[in-house]
């Protein structure tokens, strides 16, 4: 595995990348997997509550997208998420089969599909919104660690995101 100085900003040490370190790889080492299992466990905490809505956690950021921004295109909503239109379609069908949100093409594109939360969708807003703020407190971290790790985690999601 070859990683560039540059890429890093100088932030490593040089033996962090030596081919002694690089050989003896341990699990408990990778920031990849940290990051892995903390979702996982995010996730987890996250399941009992989005049953009482009957959502699944992608389905759930989903619909906060919608509650910020009301519409959006389907596009977007994958743009903002990170997702591939082959995973985000399914979650969309299942939200319109359950009644939360709508789509429509835009009359000037209809290459467009605007999302739009249903009257249904918009009443569970008042349900979902405390669901976040409920997990947040099981995390255990104080608010200058959550606003540290969330920049820190914007900062290398912008970083690999930008080599891809």
């Amino acid at each position: 595995m070859s990683i560039s100085r540059e890429s890093q900003n100088e932030r490593l040490p040089d033996s962090a990348f030596t081919p002694e370190k690089q050989n003896n790889i341990a699990i408990d080492t990778l920031l990849c997997f940290a990051l892995y299992a903390a979702s996982r466990a995010a996730t987890d905490a996250y399941r009992p509550l989005l049953e009482d809505l009957g959502l699944t956690y992608p389905q759930y950021l989903v619909m906060i997208v919608l509650w910020e921004h009301e519409t959006c295109s389907v596009k977007d909503i994958g743009s903002i998420l990170h997702l591939d239109s082959g995973t985000l379609s399914p979650l969309l069908k299942r939200l319109e089969s359950a009644g939360l949100i709508k789509r429509q093409r835009r009359t000037e594109d209809e290459r467009v599909v605007d999302i739009t939360l249903t009257d249904m969708g918009l009443e569970l807003r008042r349900r979902g919104t405390d669901v976040s703020a409920k997990v947040s407190c099981k995390f255990g971290i104080e608010y200058d660690e959550y606003s540290e790790l969330m920049g820190l985690l914007k900062k290398l999601t912008e970083n690999l995101s930008a080599q891809v």
